[in-house]
């Protein structure tokens, strides 16, 4: 399964108690999450991944699935971290009465909340990929900022970088090459971490039925 940027997707499978409304570069992993573990009581609903480069969508957007699921679920969990919205989508969330995981971002939880805050002082001037940017690097960054058209632009956006850390999901020399490419397109040091699903999988195994 691979999900474009661009799209919404959607994956029920068993009885579907719990309802998981996340951000779509997670939908490859929240679901092989689910596979492995056997969780039938979980459905997925994920907003486009796109929204990374424009997370004021991302608060009225978890909202309008929330409403739409409200009846149909005994609870509803949010897999979004905080997104670069600013807390506006924890205000949708108190108001809504959903709880999140934890983290600032995806970054942060994948690598383990509490990792990422001790290593922040070493990774102040990392750019982080994970596997689904790595896939997406061309689509999302590169021409998502403009930069196919604009590559005057690179110091403007990248100039205060000195590394970039892929935090891979699981082991793959594809994704790896990748990521090394990523990282020389934008003059990047390359540091590569195995992180696995961190937090992620902590959270998705505690989200059960009210």
């Amino acid at each position: 399964m691979e999900l474009a940027p661009s799209e919404e997707f959607d994956f029920k499978r068993g009885k579907g108690d719990v309802l998981l409304i996340a951000c779509g570069a997670l939908a490859r992993e929240i679901v092989a999450l689910i596979e492995l573990n056997g969780w039938t009581h979980l459905d997925v609903t994920c907003l486009p991944a796109k929204w990374h480069n424009t997370p004021q969508f991302i608060p009225d957007g978890v909202r309008k699935k929330i409403q739409e699921a409200k009846g149909n679920y005994t609870k509803i969990y949010c897999v979004y971290a905080d997104c670069g919205t600013g807390g506006l989508l924890d205000k949708v969330l108190e108001e809504e009465g959903v709880e999140r995981i934890a983290g600032p971002h995806c970054y942060s939880f994948f690598s383990g909340n509490d990792v990422f805050a001790e290593r922040e002082d070493a990774d102040m001037r990392a750019f982080f990929l994970t596997d689904y940017l790595a896939r997406h690097f061309d689509k999302l960054i590169w021409q998502g900022l403009g930069l196919d058209r604009h590559p005057e632009l690179l110091s403007d956006y990248f100039g205060n970088y000195e590394k970039l850390v892929f935090f891979a999901q699981v082991p793959d020399e594809k994704l790896q090459i990748l990521a090394r490419d990523a990282a020389k397109k934008l003059g990047l040091a390359y540091e590569y971490r195995e992180t696995g699903f961190g937090d992620l999988a902590t959270f998705m195994s505690a989200a059960e039925p009210a």
